[in-house]
């Protein structure tokens, strides 16, 4: 599932870093997850839970932190700015799933709500990040 491959990109980072900056314990991961990639969070952080015991890394469950960030488009055309939550703009079950493994096809199923172009700009909503690890050194 692409959850997993996901979990596993971002534990892979979090055990780089620890090693760059010696960190005896890390205290806190936080992610952020884009809408765009309509992933399971669930699975997402079960993923991670098993990932990180394959790599030995020992956190609080509490400790691992993950947030939706919520999606931005804007019109390349007329400027406008929308989000899924125009319920207008929001792409089908079969659209979204197609979306969730790649998230540029957004532009094959979503128009501007206020010129139908399809050439729109991803602003935010898109992708999974590490924001921020915390530790003891």
């Amino acid at each position: 599932m692409h959850e997993w491959a996901l979990a596993e990109s971002v534990i892979t980072a979090v055990v780089d870093e620890i090693r760059l900056n010696n960190i005896r314990k890390v205290t806190k991961v936080d992610v952020k997850v884009g809408e765009l990639q309509q992933i399971d969070i669930e699975i997402f952080r079960f993923a991670l839970e098993n990932v990180m015991k394959a790599y030995e890394l020992v956190l609080d469950s509490d400790a691992v932190r993950i947030e939706i960030e919520k999606n931005i488009l804007r019109c390349e055309v007329c400027g406008k700015t929308w989000s899924f939550d125009d319920a207008s703009c929001r792409p089908g079950e079969d659209e979204a799933e197609a979306i969730h493994f790649i998230p540029e096809i957004a532009h094959v199923y979503i128009r501007c709500p206020e010129c139908s172009s399809p050439d729109f700009e991803i602003v935010k909503g898109r992708g999974v990040w590490i924001e921020a690890i915390e530790g003891e050194h």
